[in-house]
């Protein structure tokens, strides 16, 4: 599971550069400016999320079941969360509207708090 964590955390991080970078060399110039603090926010919060992976998988003694739990929700709530604002923030650049999808961001949003709730509550039970 730690190396699961580990590599996915690694993923979404590296992810995160090559989106942020993208978005502000090729997307600055076709995109409004509140898309591109939408864009942003979905980059900084995927960024966050892949911090969490990488720190849930450093950590000995949180149990493997919270870490899964935490594992699924994160790569669940970055897909739901960072994926649909990437996708509403680019939709003046599309044929297809991407507003059918907004109600994922708030989705996603509460997967990622769920996963820090359980591992807060996991940290509060240690001895």
């Amino acid at each position: 599971m730690n190396r699961n964590l580990l590599i996915s955390g690694a993923f979404f991080g590296l992810l995160a550069i090559v989106l942020g970078a993208f978005a502000t060399h090729g997307l600055r110039p076709k995109l409004p400016p509140e898309a591109m603090l939408s864009f942003e926010t979905g980059v900084r919060y995927q960024m966050y999320s892949a911090f969490f992976l990488l720190f849930l998988g450093g950590m000995a003694n949180i149990s493997k079941k919270v870490k899964k739990s935490c594992f699924y929700l994160t790569i669940a709530g970055i897909l739901f969360f960072s994926g649909s604002i990437y996708l509403l923030a680019t939709n003046s650049l599309t044929a297809f509207d991407f507003r059918v999808i907004a109600m994922m961001t708030p989705i996603g949003g509460s997967l990622l708090i769920v996963a820090w709730i359980l591992l807060l509550i996991s940290l509060i039970k240690l001895k």
